[in-house]
């Protein structure tokens, strides 16, 4: 199995500017990351940026690091170009993994690919996580999702999906991490925002709504929380110290 890891690093962001770069017991959040991908079964890992200060940091730990364009709207605009300037074939997988994980277990990564190795019917992959707390069901910052028994995703919601009056005994939380058929990610870079992607906030489901089916499988290991608020940040800190 052979894919490659994409990380794409924005430094702008709203609640934490300069987020990849921000300290974690010592190292930058996104050599942490960084890390993590390089001990997976990745072929490559490149970190993808539109921002000199990123791109410094990043040859300074190491890391293989492209410059690219600053009019992307998307971490998926910013793969592909990375995809096309590796000069990447459509049948190559490449792994979406986000700069703000700094815990995120090699183990997913690889299990994502995997999946897409696997089940030649999809072009894009992805995990989730049951959930088991009433509070976290409801919350739309944790992207629920429901697919049928063979895996493949129906919707992607920020609103409590199966809807019900309680916690269901089954629902899933979606986990932010994609494999592509890099054709695929070509095509989907291509398409307009989709109405129910606009609605919903929700990227991916731009290739439900093109037609592209989306494996969804439930994640080997459990899934640490990603950093999005100065709280997250905090976390993170105490847990690496």
């Amino acid at each position: 199995m052979s894919f490659t890891v994409v990380i794409p690093a924005r430094y702008a962001s709203t609640r934490l500017p300069g987020k990849p770069l921000l300290d974690i017991a010592g190292k930058p959040m996104l050599q942490h990351t960084w890390e993590r991908a390089k001990t997976s079964g990745a072929a490559r890992v490149v970190i993808a940026t539109d921002d000199e200060r990123i791109l410094d940091a990043a040859k300074g730990f190491g890391a293989e690091a492209v410059m690219t364009a600053a009019t992307h709207e998307s971490g998926s605009d910013r793969i592909c170009e990375v995809a096309d300037a590796l000069a990447l074939l459509d049948s190559d997988i490449v792994i979406n993994v986000q700069a703000d994980e700094p815990l995120l277990p090699s183990e997913a990564i690889d299990a994502v690919a995997q999946r897409l190795v696997v089940n030649t019917q999809f072009g894009i992959a992805t995990l989730c996580e049951a959930i088991n707390d009433e509070a976290e069901y409801i919350q739309p910052s944790a992207v629920k999702v429901v697919m049928d028994k063979f895996g493949r995703a129906l919707y992607f919601s920020r609103a409590p999906i199966p809807a019900g009056t309680a916690l269901p005994a089954e629902c899933f939380r979606h986990i932010g991490i994609y494999a592509y058929r890099v054709g695929v990610l070509r095509q989907f870079v291509g398409w307009d925002v989709a109405p129910i992607e606009a609605v919903e906030r929700l990227e991916q489901l731009r290739a439900l709504y093109n037609g592209i089916p989306i494996h969804v499988s439930l994640s080997p290991v459990k899934i640490p929380a990603g950093v999005d608020t100065p709280a997250d940040l905090e976390a993170v800190r105490t847990f690496l110290a």
